[in-house]
């Protein structure tokens, strides 16, 4: 493997961390809707991934990670008594969605984090490179 591929593969992960933060920050921002049914209402959103690997089919060296989708949550979510709510039914019920917002932040943070740290292998990888060219002169 060429040493230029660590940034591919940091990228990889940079990408995928970024539709991570994403997924979560759309899930944040619809923690509090309300639909008149269950099959209506917001649910959690998490992407999936898999490991992309150099040409050896399943055995192979990891080369780095691509999204292949985007699943719901198949958790239910709960009910409100809000009998002025428009969106209510015959009993007075809202539907609410099964976001649980600490989850989400905790999300975030190992999202954010892993970013971060892949932002590193590549500042890292450069430092590198460059000393490398150094030892020449």
């Amino acid at each position: 493997m060429s040493f230029f591929r660590v940034f591919d593969t940091a990228a990889s992960g940079m990408s995928a961390q970024s539709l991570r933060l994403n997924t979560t920050a759309s899930n944040l921002a619809n923690a509090d809707s309300v639909a008149s049914s269950p099959d209506e209402v917001y649910r959690a959103k998490s992407p999936v991934f898999e490991v992309m690997r150099d040409g050896f089919g399943r055995t192979g060296p990891a080369t780095g990670v691509r999204a292949t989708g985007v699943s719901e949550s198949p958790l239910p979510g709960g009910t409100r008594y809000e009998p002025g709510n428009p969106l209510a039914n015959e009993e007075g019920y809202v539907f609410t969605s099964n976001v649980n917002p600490v989850d989400e932040l905790v999300n975030m943070i190992s999202a954010s984090r892993a970013y971060q740290n892949d932002v590193e292998v590549m500042n890292t990888a450069k430092q590198l490179m460059l000393k490398t060219l150094e030892l020449g002169r």
